[in-house]
């Protein structure tokens, strides 16, 4: 079957979507040095200050799926979506820590409410191309965690905001509206309504959900703590320069991954590509912290590529594993627990690097996070991925 018009269109709903719960978590990195030095904040804090989204992507993800269940899908994907975009913006105003980080934890909710729509609307939309439409609104993911590395610094957003980092923060809240407007005109109204029928409390005991979480949670906290970490452990190793490069090779190794599954297709299946992901992320964090120069370039793109492989085939497990009543529960128990994950580990790694002042212990948490998902990987029992022609 080909695609018709109507899926090219929801496939671009769902990528322009992706991009968006992405955006505004990441334009933090790039600017953690100007940050740092204006607001006079410890480690503790940078880590989470990146990472604190991340711990209400686990609180607001149950919830998410209740507000999925009363408005549907589509309604709350808008409603997280502008959340997402008003207080990202809202983050800019100050500068004030505590303005900083309320904005960013109601931004974080926004985030949360609108991440497992996505595997309730593949499953509604594309039953039969799970996937394809998985693989398309991951690839908007990923490119959302790009384009603020890649553009904020040196070039780009920054300097058109006359170096603030206030004003660069609240530009990238403009495209989220940008997209939320987009969605709700081109959108279908009713995505074959069974979201509203849906079970929204997760049974925590079924398909996985709790051992997914906790696999899927290191390569998390190693992502964010890279991306918290990486900026001021250059900086203090007398590598500035290599900050924007890195973080922009970090997160855009990412967009490697649609292509590399799509030629080994045995990375959604089994444990493969789990266990891999664990063992490069290991690798690549030892790599970062004991290779001098450029080769914290070379690691960061061994360390994003891996993270983003494991993240991809998590993506597609809920509607593959989950009855479509049940997708939006089971992606909000793996979220829950994934994100709850993805926030502790850094800010372990934080107050490691403050206590003892040593910037490469940091990323030891990272390490033990890679090994530890290789050992959870093995017990996991993934089925092959659903496609149709």
């Amino acid at each position: 079957m080909r695609l018709t018009r109507a899926d090219w269109v929801r496939l671009l709903m769902l990528w322009l979507g992706g991009i968006d719960l992405r955006l505004t978590l990441l334009a933090v990195p790039p600017l953690v040095p100007l940050i740092h030095r204006e607001l006079h904040l410890d480690e503790k804090l940078v880590g989470a200050l990146v990472s604190g989204p991340v711990l209400v992507l686990a609180i607001a993800s149950v919830p998410g799926s209740l507000l999925i269940a009363t408005l549907g899908a589509r309604g709350a994907l808008l409603a997280g979506l502008g959340s997402v975009a008003i207080f990202g913006a809202l983050r800019g105003v100050g500068p004030s820590i505590p303005v900083l980080f309320s904005a960013t934890f109601l931004m974080g909710v926004g985030v949360a409410v609108s991440q497992p729509v996505f595997p309730s609307l593949v499953g509604q939309w594309f039953p039969r191309r799970i996937a394809i439409a998985t693989a398309v609104y991951s690839n908007g993911i990923l490119i959302g965690e790009t384009l603020p590395t890649v553009l904020t610094t040196p070039v780009g957003v920054l300097p058109l905001a006359g170096g603030d980092w206030r004003f660069a923060i609240a530009s990238w809240s403009v495209v989220v509206l940008v997209s939320a407007i987009a969605i709700s005109a081109f959108a279908p109204s009713r995505a074959r309504d069974a979201a509203k029928r849906a079970r929204w409390w997760p049974d925590w005991r079924k398909h996985q959900a709790i051992r997914i979480g906790v696999v899927m949670g290191m390569a998390s906290a190693t992502y964010f703590g890279a991306n918290a970490f990486i900026p001021d452990f250059l900086d203090q190793t007398g590598r500035h320069g290599l900050i924007s490069p890195t973080l922009a090779v970090l997160n855009g190794s990412q967009l490697l991954t649609a292509p590399a599954v799509a030629l080994f297709p045995r990375l959604l299946t089994g444990r493969a590509g789990f266990i891999g992901s664990a063992v490069l992320m290991a690798i690549a964090q030892a790599g970062l912290v004991f290779t001098p120069g450029a080769g914290a370039v070379v690691w960061a793109f061994v360390l994003g590529f891996s993270t983003a492989l494991a993240f991809v085939v998590v993506l597609s497990l809920p509607p593959r594993l989950a009855p479509p009543r049940e997708v939006a529960s089971m992606s909000a128990a793996i979220f829950t627990i994934q994100y709850a994950t993805g926030f502790v580990v850094p800010l372990v790694a934080g107050a490691l690097w403050d206590a003892t002042g040593q910037a490469g212990l940091a990323f030891v948490p990272g390490v033990l996070a890679g090994v530890a998902m290789a050992w959870g990987a093995m017990s996991l029992r993934v089925p092959g991925p659903a496609t149709s022609a």
